[in-house]
């Protein structure tokens, strides 16, 4: 038997609530199903970077070659680094 989820008073209240206990005491996965979530986006911030001139222009060549935003594409090397 499954304990019993209790009702929370704020959001702040239930994070509190589940920070210490481990939920297969109170949910029965038995008949889970997987969701998928393909719609969901990471959240972004707009930032400002200097680069030297001579170097987002050659970003921005190398960019046009394979036909995709030089912002994407500092994106994508930025990504890879990480």
């Amino acid at each position: 038997m499954k304990k019993k989820i209790p009702k929370f008073e704020s959001e702040d209240q239930e994070r509190d609530f589940w920070s210490n206990r481990d939920s297969i005491e109170y949910i029965y996965r038995g008949k889970a199903k997987r969701a998928p979530f393909s719609n969901l986006k990471p959240s972004t911030r707009t930032i400002s970077v200097r680069l030297p001139e001579s170097m987002l222009d050659d970003l921005k060549m190398l960019a046009n070659k394979k036909d995709i935003p030089y912002q994407s594409l500092l994106k994508v090397f930025l990504a890879e680094r990480n």
